[in-house]
């Protein structure tokens, strides 16, 4: 029954999530809302981590069964995707590169940054 409380909330909230992807003219997915609402709640203290933690795992767990269908739909699609392989590779690996280097670079800024302030502080 626990299990079925904690799927029932986050489903919940990830209905809140498609409301506001349909109020908000904002080209943001409908779980990305429902991710920033369940993230919310859980800062603020509304939703207590003991209140999903349960079935939070067991979604992580089976995460990879859940890219089957979108395998199964790219594969279907392949006669219309294969005269854009080379254009969608190249801005995939373009956008990947420049994600990594600027991931690295705010983490270099945030590291030295904590440096300082210790040093400041003794």
């Amino acid at each position: 029954m626990k299990y079925l409380k904690q799927f029932l909330l986050i489903l919940s909230i990830s209905f809140v999530g498609e409301l506001g992807n349909r109020w908000i003219p904002l080209p943001v997915p409908a779980s990305i809302y429902g991710m920033v609402i369940l993230f919310v709640l859980l800062l603020s203290g509304v939703i207590k981590p003991d209140m999903v933690r349960e079935t939070g795992k067991f979604l992580i767990a089976i995460m990879p069964v859940m890219f089957i269908p979108a395998g199964v739909g790219l594969m279907d699609s392949w006669a219309v995707l294969k005269p854009l392989l080379v254009p969608v590779s190249v801005i995939t690996f373009v956008s990947t590169v420049t994600v990594f280097a600027a991931t690295g670079r705010s983490a270099q800024w945030m590291i030295r940054r904590k440096k300082r302030a210790e040093e400041a502080e003794q």
